[in-house]
């Protein structure tokens, strides 16, 4: 299993919106990149939850997320960001 987060206060939307406290964090088999499951803590969290379940009933892979188109800015960004990180590519990514 490998987990991947990457928190709203790096999310362009959430910054915008000044609701940064939260974070996508997705958990994925290791080798194949399957999402198993999806954590969203935060404001707006709701606005992902389709996403995240849809990925979960489909097998979808981090990779699958990441190639899907997210429009910019918004909140769903972090969805890809997440997807991102399985592979240490998040865009926006905070040291």
């Amino acid at each position: 299993m490998k987990v991947s987060r990457f928190p709203f206060s790096a999310n362009p939307r959430a910054q915008t919106l000044r609701e940064t406290d939260g974070m996508v964090r997705l958990v994925c088999e290791a080798g194949s990149g399957r999402v198993l499951g999806v954590h969203l803590l935060g404001a707006r969290a709701s606005d992902l939850v389709a996403e995240g379940a849809l990925a979960v009933q489909l097998g979808a892979t981090a990779d699958d997320l990441a190639w899907t188109t997210h429009a910019h800015p918004t909140l769903p960004e972090a969805m890809l960001e997440a997807a991102l990180g399985f592979r240490g590519a998040a865009i926006h990514a905070q040291s």
